[in-house]
């Protein structure tokens, strides 16, 4: 649905210069550093960044997990979870369980090869990492972390087409 021009309200605030450029920065470094790596993903011959994060997050949970309860920290959309699950579950990198509380959901669970196939990207995924961060040191890497953490606290809104 598209706004009128009529319909659309004047913020209240708008944000600083120095937040506008902050702004600008994360956009750009978050999508050049995951670039790196997906690149080198890529080149090793392995599936996308967004697998690996998949079962990583499957693996750190330790125990079966909604579909819905992955999409927010992935910042990936319902949808393409969706679709995304579907893949690797063709692949046997991940399995469905049968969720007790709601008969018509489901969680997922790593399986071995899926364990596997996250230790094995894990190998190429960290040190394209490393290099695409090299250009500041722990020191600053904690503060930044730091920095980014204080924003932990938006209510991610579903970002979904809505139509």
């Amino acid at each position: 649905m598209r706004l009128q021009q009529s319909q659309l309200k004047a913020p209240t605030r708008l944000p600083s210069d120095s937040l506008q450029r902050a702004w600008v920065a994360l956009g750009r470094v978050s999508q050049g550093v995951q670039c790196h790596v997906e690149n080198a993903l890529k080149e090793a011959g392995f599936p996308e960044l967004s697998w690996y994060t998949v079962l990583w997050e499957l693996e750190r949970a330790g125990k079966p997990v909604r579909p819905k309860d992955l999409a927010i920290p992935l910042f990936i959309l319902p949808y393409q979870l969706s679709r995304l699950v579907d893949r690797m579950e063709a692949e046997g990198l991940v399995k469905r369980i049968q969720c007790k509380e709601d008969k018509r959901g489901h969680m997922l669970e790593p399986t071995a090869k899926g364990f596997a196939l996250r230790k094995a990207m894990w190998a190429v995924y960290a040190p394209a990492m490393d290099d695409a961060m090299s250009r500041i040191d722990d020191k600053e890497a904690l503060k930044l972390a730091e920095l980014l953490n204080k924003l932990g606290g938006i209510e991610h809104a579903d970002c979904g087409d809505k139509g």
